[in-house]
């Protein structure tokens, strides 16, 4: 039977963003220590603007939001701290925006599947075991043996549908 996980950005509940960012933040902390990572001051600070929202964010608005505080950072920093975030599993890139945005379950090996709104640019990510297993059987068909998935699908969410944008 297949379970689909969502973390939803499209539902208009309102949450405290601050203890978002927060539990995103205390839940690297742990994973990293768990699996013997450093996660430095910086990594953590890169961390903290991807999740400032729950909108995809690219390299160089993180870029230029670290560099708003005085110090001068450059670019490789910041690749250097979103490819340690990305292989540590708590950081998605999304490859059709150029953009990345936190992973809600990073305790949780799973194939990124992403709904992304082309009006407000919110995204939801699911973890359909069936979409997964599909690409890993249909890939093996072909003699493939597939090691990562990322499905991402453009539309429009619900909200912006009412809307009318």
């Amino acid at each position: 039977m297949s379970e689909v996980v969502s973390s939803s950005r499209f539902s208009a509940d309102e949450h405290d963003h601050d203890d978002c960012v927060e539990l995103a933040v205390e839940n690297a902390e742990r994973i990293c220590r768990q699996r013997g990572l450093r996660f430095t001051a910086q990594r953590k600070k890169v961390l903290r603007l991807v999740w400032n929202s729950h909108k995809p964010v690219g390299a160089y608005d993180i870029l230029d939001r670290m560099n708003r505080d005085g110090h001068k950072t450059a670019p490789p920093t910041v690749y250097r701290a979103l490819e340690f975030l990305i292989d540590a599993d708590l950081v998605h890139r999304l490859d059709s925006l150029n953009a990345f945005v936190g992973c809600p379950e990073p305790n949780i090996p799973h194939a990124g599947q992403f709904l992304i709104c082309q009006s407000c640019r919110s995204v939801t990510e699911l973890d359909d075991s069936k979409i997964s297993d599909l690409i890993e059987s249909s890939a093996a068909g072909q003699g493939f043996k597939a090691v990562h998935q990322t499905l991402e699908i453009q539309g429009t969410c619900q909200g912006c549908t009412t809307s009318g944008n």
